[in-house]
């Protein structure tokens, strides 16, 4: 039985739209986006999260969904093939329970409104953020120019209470002034480069490597690692609750945390 107000919609229909409304054929990605397993045909309730971990997929279960929607699905590039362990546990679960999983990873990454990097300047209420053009594809390094000048301590308490987590890694003099933030959620940390040549006085990501922290002081950038996961909440919300306002579909969120 539905709930009042909750509407059906036929999965190769929600399939469709996702696929025009993120542009998913224009972008090159090392996985497959759009429906990676397919479930039951048609769609009333959806639960969106970071991953496609286990807990994920069995919380999904409780709350009696009939599609998961992630950032980080399956089959990467590079990842081994055979269906076994903790690949087997997976997909086995989806299968068991007709559940259909949906992943879209740079698609959403770059999406210009409801994309991780557009969403983590609303989170941060910084005004209205443009492309890195020099970066392929376009959208996945965005800047934004504050209204006035702020030290690098004090958008690095910004940064933690806004996202609830202590950075992962900060290099920076504390009283180094920030004015233009460039930033890639998740794994971006390569494109530090990218941000000092374009004049940027701050660069932020999820991740950290050995290299970031030495391109960073060579080229006096300020850097913060905020955290892949907590830098990545914000797309698959957003999405989410389009869907439901658009379809009419239920929606939940479901947060399985990360340190990384």
């Amino acid at each position: 039985m539905l709930e009042q107000g909750v509407k059906l919609v036929e999965r190769e229909q929600l399939e469709a739209y996702l696929q025009q409304f993120l542009a998913v054929d224009g972008i090159r990605d090392y996985c497959p986006n759009g429906l990676q397993v397919e479930g039951r045909d048609q769609i009333q309730k959806i639960v969106t999260g970071v991953t496609a971990c286990q807990q994920l997929l069995e919380r999904a279960i409780l709350v009696d969904a009939d599609a998961i929607l992630v950032h980080h699905g399956y089959f990467w590039k590079g990842e081994p093939q055979p269906v076994k362990g903790m690949k087997k546990r997976r997909l086995q679960t989806l299968l068991r329970n007709n559940l259909n999983l949906f992943a879209y990873h740079l698609p959403l990454d770059v999406h210009p409104r409801l994309g991780n990097n557009a969403q983590l300047a609303r989170v941060m209420d910084w005004p209205e953020p443009s492309a890195l053009t020099e970066v392929e594809p376009e959208g996945v390094v965005m800047f934004s120019e504050l209204l006035h000048d702020e030290t690098a301590e004090q958008v690095a308490l910004h940064l933690e209470t806004r996202l609830g987590r202590a950075l992962v890694c900060a290099v920076h003099e504390p009283q180094q002034k920030i004015r233009r933030v460039a930033w890639c959620t998740g794994g971006g940390q390569g494109f530090i480069d990218a941000a000092a040549q374009a004049g940027c006085d701050l660069f932020i990501t999820g991740e950290v490597s050995e290299p970031t922290v030495h391109s960073a002081r060579e080229q006096g950038i300020a850097f913060f690692a905020a955290g892949h996961h907590a830098t990545e909440r914000y797309g698959i919300q957003a999405l989410g609750e389009h869907l439901a306002e658009k379809f009419g579909l239920d929606h939940q969120f479901i947060d399985v945390d990360s340190p990384a």
